[in-house]
């Protein structure tokens, strides 16, 4: 008896999925599973205009029911983060988007666009938009005392720093719907020389005013994360903004299976989004689910321009997937 019992239990293990891999529902989006790709810098978008090998690098790392973020893309030609980054502000831009999110459509996934800050977005192919408002740029700019030393209605106090950041979160949600918009926060981190003195009040002043607006999500990078790519130990958490916001929460910042199994386990976070090791294996749900081994990525092909070399080279688990 005791013999049957386990082997009951041993094949309810197998088809009992494992947190990351339970469906959830995003607004009007049906999620298949909690595992997002994060937006990621490429630089393969040759002369800010999104290229063909493009449609082949989000097509591999779609899956049905799945939530993709897309590469920041600038809005105008003085909103560039780097050489080769896509944009979005002519028509030609805006065209060579519209392969790639339909090759995402084809395979059933959900296409979200970084953006660096705010513009005219009712004429874009995604899904929906995220406003870039981390890693020390423009908008992260404003959000840090460290930084921001203006001395009008924009700077000084929490509220007046913030305040520039909801401007743009607004307009966009005005444009398009706040139903279809997001936006990717880092407050504790350091990136670009770009710190607050009082991280956990700015991310829980930003996730409560945020609920003002009715966003669909709120993206938060950990606080372990206070560099772009090393992990720092620390005792802060994301718990009390992700308490406080009322729509989807998502988090980055280095997880791995089983730590990303954990915080949708625990309810910590509704989503996590994984960046290298999504770049490095396209088929990362999969692997996931059978808690394969993974593809290791290779850092010095981040953000070379090849169109093929550490972007749509990384090998599946089974070959012509």
């Amino acid at each position: 008896m005791a013999e049957k019992e386990e082997i009951k239990k041993s094949e309810m293990e197998e088809v009992t999925p494992i947190p990351l891999l339970t469906s959830y529902k995003m607004g009007n989006f049906n999620l298949s599973h909690r595992i997002v790709l994060a937006p990621l810098t490429r630089s393969r978008s040759y002369n800010f205009v999104a290229q063909s090998h493009a449609v082949l690098y989000y097509s591999q790392r779609t899956t049905k029911g799945g939530f993709l973020i897309g590469e920041a893309s600038g809005i105008s030609d003085t909103a560039q983060g780097g050489p080769n980054t896509p944009g979005i502000w002519t028509r030609e831009q805006v065209e060579a988007w519209k392969p790639i999110v339909s090759a995402v459509h084809e395979k059933g996934g959900i296409f979200f666009c970084q953006l660096w800050h705010a513009g005219r977005v009712s004429d874009y192919c995604f899904d929906g938009v995220e406003i870039h408002g981390a890693n020390g740029y423009l908008l992260d700019q404003f959000l840090k005392d460290q930084v921001n030393d203006r001395t009008d209605e924009y700077g000084g106090s929490l509220e007046n720093r913030c305040r520039f950041p909801l401007e743009v979160v607004k307009a966009v949600a005005d444009e398009i719907g706040a139903d279809k918009v997001g936006i990717r926060l880092s407050p504790f981190a350091d990136y670009n020389d770009c710190g607050d003195s009082d991280p956990e009040a700015l991310g829980l002043y930003m996730a409560e005013s945020l609920n003002k607006c009715g966003i669909l999500y709120c993206h938060m990078i950990e606080p372990r994360m206070i560099t772009q790519f090393e992990k720092h130990k620390t005792k802060r958490s994301l718990l009390p903004m992700r308490k406080a916001f009322d729509g989807t929460f998502i988090v980055a910042g280095g997880y791995n299976r089983e730590e990303g199994n954990e915080v949708i386990a625990n309810g910590s976070a509704d989503l996590v989004a994984f960046g290298r090791l999504f770049l490095a294996n396209p088929d990362l749900p999969k692997r996931f689910e059978i808690n394969a081994k993974l593809n290791k990525y290779d850092r010095s092909t981040f953000y070379t321009h090849d169109p093929v070399v550490g972007y749509t080279d990384y090998p599946f688990l089974e070959p012509n997937t």
